[in-house]
């Protein structure tokens, strides 16, 4: 009992009824002031890493400079601009060009062009990238994955002018697909003179510029996926196709919600350039899209206040499809932007 009575350890001092004050105190350490939760104000954050804001400084002038500071001038959508008055417009219209243009037929001919473009754009050229990536994660010989990686990269890096100047050439009378068509019997095809050929042709292109360099962000996302889940699928049993369904797809899932947002938030701006490089008047019918007929309006008629007007609601119309793809993709499985 002598021993277990020694080994107790001993009761603390008396100090006259008060605790000790911790060691930090004691040594004349001072604990920092944190907000509530414990976490740092954005000033506090500012002044510890103020070096890494400092990356920030350029982007964000860029965008103050080419992309918000621009939204003021939106204002003579409802405002009559003349050259050469205020740059904000002479006197308030309303809503006068917005009315314009709802009763014009000639923009909902151009409105309806640009939804059914851009939905063929967004369920052809959206899905495709992702399955070209599934392909090359299946491949087994890195050299032959690298060599087709390669060959369907190169049409981005391609200028506009020069893609469009190869489909005319190879969509003339003629051209390589005519010679083909001739050569199995057919008649030559003015293709980029009949307005039903020209969606088939711009979509085809589009698949052709950018499904290669679509399948980044795929390949990317593939492997974070880990490998032990392909393991244990194949003790259990399952197939290539089953493995693919339940664990490749759900793992890269979170970045194609996000890619597909982002494609539905560019839904309406269907590529200017290279459909104002294809089109001519002969197949304006569909050819003719927002972009196209706010240039020939706005810039080349100088109808600027009618243009930008146009362009507001065209932005609008945007604005509405992210918002709604969020939310939808926020309820439905759990990934979104914000």
């Amino acid at each position: 009992m002598a021993h277990g009575a020694g080994a107790l350890t001993a009761p603390p001092a008396d100090t006259g009824g008060e605790l000790a004050p911790p060691a930090e105190s004691r040594q004349g350490g001072k604990e920092p002031r944190r907000s509530r939760g414990h976490r740092l104000t954005w000033r506090q954050a500012l002044r510890k890493d103020w070096r890494l804001y400092t990356f920030v400084a350029l982007p964000l002038l860029f965008f103050a400079v080419f992309k918000y500071a621009p939204m003021i001038g939106n204002v003579i959508a409802f405002r009559r601009f003349r050259p050469g008055g205020n740059p904000l417009g002479d006197e308030w219209v309303g809503f006068y060009y917005f009315e314009m243009f709802i009763n014009n037929q000639q923009f909902w001919t151009v409105f309806w062009n640009t939804v059914i473009l851009g939905l063929l754009t967004l369920a052809i050229c959206f899905p495709l990238p992702i399955v070209l990536a599934l392909l090359l994660n299946e491949l087994r010989s890195r050299r032959f994955k690298k060599i087709v990686q390669t060959i369907s990269y190169l049409p981005h890096f391609m200028s506009i002018v020069i893609v469009a100047g190869l489909v005319l050439q190879l969509t003339s009378v003629n051209g390589t697909v005519n010679q083909l068509v001739t050569l199995f019997g057919g008649d030559p095809i003015a293709f980029m003179q009949q307005p039903e050929w020209f969606r088939t042709i711009y979509v085809s292109s589009e698949v052709w510029q950018t499904v290669g360099w679509g399948t980044i962000l795929y390949l990317a996302a593939l492997t974070t996926i880990d490998d032990q889940l392909y393991e244990a699928s194949r003790i259990d049993g399952a197939n290539r196709w089953q493995q693919t369904w339940h664990i490749t797809l759900p793992g890269i899932r979170p970045t194609m919600m996000v890619l597909l947002i982002l494609n539905i938030g560019t839904f309406m701006a269907v590529g200017f350039e290279k459909v104002l490089l294809l089109q001519n008047p002969l197949i304006y019918s569909t050819a003719d899209v927002i972009s196209t007929y706010l240039y020939r309006v706005g810039i080349q008629s100088a109808q600027f206040s009618y243009g930008t007007a146009i362009g507001l609601f065209e932005a609008v119309i945007g604005l509405v499809l992210v918002l709604t793809a969020n939310y939808v993709s926020r309820r439905t499985v759990g990934a979104s932007l914000w």
